[in-house]
């Protein structure tokens, strides 16, 4: 009788294990500190000039961010609990949403910078090109694992991308640094799907021919390859030689939290695009190592999860976040330290940005909806 209990109660644990999911806490750990310390970042960055700027008011950036950060961090705890499948379903017409919107930049846009990339309603300001970054996820992650078969062969990588070029090409008009990430998502994608090598060399060449074009089509553009190749002489080389100046003068520690000489109207955008070099200057090449190994670490969780994730769907989704990310990160510090040209691209969940912060945190809700369709083995 005893023994029958046993059995009974063995075979109920082994039930349970086969129902228990799985939740990838290092990963909401690791985004949440990247978060706060993006905050406090955004404020040793803002508060001279915003004082200077917003009637005294050195919290002001914080103050914005703050609030649209917890908006995105609440946004992506509902995503997290939405089974990734149900995207599917609303995909179509949130791509069709998307590129709407993104013709509606183009025509009645608000310029800043000399640009137009955003879209106001009432007193907020809405980036569409941030929210094509993740419907173009979610759209190419549904494409191309459900003709997965028609990959292995160029015309089915081609009609891929092809499907993707319409959102690229809009975001491109205007936001080049953004149509390079759109890009270089639907590349990794789509590579993940098909791992055709042959194939993607051709595609290689495509996608660079474009940019090219691209660069040759508004003169700005060409002036930031001249600051690129000559930082030390080249007049529109000003916010570079700055970043690399507070780079340099951070040495191995930095000179303390708050410290910054740089931030002081030196570095144009230091709580923007260029925070990666304040980073350096107050904290040093330590803290500057440690953000970078933190990315990384974000990076390998979300390997894990897609992985482990049940169908090709949802490894594709978190694949495509991952894309975004990692591309984001590199671009973004090749453009502070001068490895690469001056582009518009911002430092995942760091730098000063509510559109931008919104869809990557809606983008971990994403990568945590497929961590919870894991389940442990008996």
């Amino acid at each position: 009788m005893a023994q029958n209990v046993v059995a009974m109660k063995q075979k109920k644990n082994k039930a349970q294990m086969k129902t228990e999911k799985y939740f990838d806490y290092s990963l909401l750990f690791i985004v949440i500190f990247l978060v706060c310390f993006g905050l406090v970042m955004i404020y040793s960055t803002s508060a001279y000039s915003s004082q200077i700027t917003n009637n005294g008011d050195s919290f002001y950036y914080l103050k914005r961010q703050g609030a649209l950060a917890m908006l995105g961090i609440a946004a992506m705890f509902v995503i997290s609990r939405i089974p990734y499948h149900f995207w599917r379903r609303v995909i179509n017409l949130a791509y069709g949403l998307t590129g709407l919107l993104l013709f509606l930049v183009l025509v009645s846009g608000v310029a800043s910078h000399g640009q137009k990339r955003w879209i106001a309603i009432g007193p907020i300001q809405f980036q569409p090109s941030e929210m094509a970054k993740a419907v173009l996820i979610l759209f190419l992650a549904h494409m191309a694992s459900r003709s997965v078969n028609q990959l292995k062969n160029w015309r089915g990588v081609l009609k891929c991308f092809l499907y993707a070029l319409p959102i690229i090409v809009l975001v491109t008009v205007s936001n080049l640094s953004t149509g390079i990430i759109l890009l270089g998502i639907s590349f990794i994608i789509i590579f993940v799907a098909s791992n055709q090598y042959k194939i993607f060399m051709g595609v290689i060449g495509g996608g660079v021919a474009l940019m090219l074009v691209f660069l040759q089509v508004a003169a700005y553009r060409m002036n930031r390859i001249d600051a690129w190749l000559n930082v030390e002489t080249s007049e529109y080389a000003y916010q570079t030689r700055q970043a690399l100046y507070a780079i340099g003068s951070g040495g191995v520690f930095g000179k303390g939290l708050g410290r910054s000489i740089q931030k002081l109207s030196y570095v144009p955008e230091a709580h923007n695009d260029m925070i990666f070099s304040i980073i350096c200057e107050e904290l040093g090449l330590f803290g500057a190592i440690a953000i970078i190994l933190l990315f990384i670490l974000l990076l390998w969780r979300c390997m894990v999860i897609a992985n482990n994730a049940p169908d090709l769907y949802g490894a594709l989704i978190v694949i495509g976040v991952m894309a975004q990310i990692g591309l984001q990160v590199i671009i973004n510090i090749g453009v502070v330290t001068n490895t690469l040209p001056n582009t518009g691209i911002p430092l995942p969940f760091i730098s000063y940005g509510g559109t931008s912060v919104i869809f990557l945190l809606c983008e971990i809700g994403l990568v945590l909806s497929v961590s919870r369709s894991i389940r442990f083995r008996p």
